[in-house]
């Protein structure tokens, strides 16, 4: 299987990532792994979609630091790649994080995607359907029961109205954005700072005031998904709960944030919500996914670079990437056995 992961900046890849611990379970079981940086992506006259791609060579790399520090150095090989020359092209790169340094990348990978697609390459998730979750927005395409109230708009007495029907207490954020950056816990005797958290939020986006939920006083827990169901491993379930720093006043749950994983308990209520989301994501062609569930809702669903699968497998002892790679293999072989007639977006969830 020949395998390109689609990243931000190659350089700015970390051994902890999730899509280094996916390239590395895959060169492990004998496949051709490729990185190419968005900006790297190229179309060419030959109506062909071209990219300058990094791999490291053929070897034994028994951990992911020695693995990325091989791929980022001049041991590396570097070539321009055809598209076409793919079983599996994965956007991996994550729009939000360049938005406010490289905004022209945002819908790179996925037009580029979008163009591989239609000579036959398999492109993961669906860019069709990533298109749609550009930003925060598409929590509200799913059922109300499995999400926060929440209002979405520029407008200062409307975001105030919002939180004094809510007691005084709501969560603002951007509507774009990633890793907890300017989400704000909002209490009843912050009336004197508001004005100025408003301000800072909308000089960047629109804000989303959402209801606050109690519970997340404790944390989150983040349950990977793939082809639409929970990840699982010899009956274990791939999550982690991410517990915040000490700070009782930041209710950011993001790693990036400071918060620490622990193990997870996996309740009831938080798979009937993976359930409730799942004909949505499966017709959007979302093959992996993380969900960002506490109690019974749905806070977000990270469906470009969910992270946190490294620490997920060292807590559980669980080997979840290579369940990932087994059904990358079964696609490239559906692929082949019916000659590509499937469309993309159920070829990415069978």
């Amino acid at each position: 299987m020949k395998l390109a992961l689609v990243v931000n900046n190659i350089f700015t890849e970390c051994s902890d990532y999730t899509t280094t611990l996916i390239a590395l379970t895959a060169i492990d079981m004998g496949h051709e792994v490729w990185y190419i940086g968005v900006e790297q992506l190229s179309y060419g006259k030959d109506d062909m979609v071209y990219a300058k791609a990094r791999r490291v060579p053929v070897h034994r790399y028994y951990s992911t630091d020695v693995f990325l520090r091989t791929l980022k150095s001049d041991k590396a090989i570097e070539e321009r790649v055809t598209l076409d020359e793919l079983d599996i092209l994965w956007l991996r790169n994550d729009p939000a994080e360049d938005v406010f340094t490289h905004p022209w990348t945002a819908l790179a990978g996925i037009n580029f995607g979008r163009l591989a697609m239609r000579h036959g390459v398999l492109v993961l998730n669906d860019p069709n359907g990533l298109n749609k979750a550009v930003n925060k927005m598409y929590l509200q395409y799913f059922p109300e029961e499995v999400r926060p109230r929440a209002i979405i708009t520029r407008d200062r007495d409307d975001i105030k109205h919002f939180i004094q029907q809510e007691g005084g207490n709501a969560v603002l954020k951007p509507l774009s954005g990633s890793g907890g950056h300017n989400v704000f816990l909002i209490r009843s005797n912050d009336k004197a700072n508001l004005n100025q958290i408003i301000e800072a939020i909308s000089r960047e986006d629109y804000i989303i005031a959402q209801e606050y939920l109690p519970e997340a006083v404790h944390g989150d827990t983040r349950m990977f998904l793939l082809n639409g169901k929970p990840l699982t491993y010899k009956g274990r379930i791939a999550a982690i709960h991410r517990v915040r720093g000490a700070d009782e006043e930041d209710m950011r749950s993001n790693m990036t944030a400071g918060a620490t994983a622990i193990k997870a308990q996996v309740t009831p209520d938080m798979l009937e919500v993976a359930e409730i989301v799942r004909p949505k994501l499966t017709g959007d062609g979302m093959f992996f996914v993380g969900l960002d569930v506490v109690g019974n809702k749905l806070m977000e669903i990270n469906v470009f670079s969910p992270g946190g699968l490294a620490s997920c497998e060292h807590l559980e002892k669980a080997k979840f990437t290579r369940e990932i790679i087994f059904s990358l293999e079964n696609k490239v072989r559906y692929i082949r056995h019916y000659n590509r007639h499937f469309d993309n977006p159920e070829m990415a969830m069978l």
